[in-house]
């Protein structure tokens, strides 16, 4: 996977705790820090985001619906 750079700018005492954790944490650094950061932040993001969209879901309309399916479905396949 390619790697772009990017500048940003953070509070200073922010900073001061990134380096503190990359200090105590083996074979880290500043960027390896926030990019698993950023991961982590856009990954619970898309959870957020999926589970909001399956709350728009009426599930009862849903269920008439898979059913209307699967009784059309029966129709076409032959018995056995």
């Amino acid at each position: 996977m390619s790697k772009a750079k990017i500048a940003i700018t953070v509070d200073e005492a922010l900073l001061k705790s990134v380096d503190e954790y990359v200090q105590i944490l083996e074979g880290y650094n500043r960027s390896r820090f926030f990019e698993e950061a950023v991961a982590e932040r856009v990954e619970r993001y898309e959870k957020h985001r999926m589970s909001r969209e399956l709350d728009k879901i009426e599930t009862a309309e849903e269920r008439k619906s898979a059913e209307e399916g699967l009784a059309a479905e029966n129709e076409i396949w032959p018995e056995y």
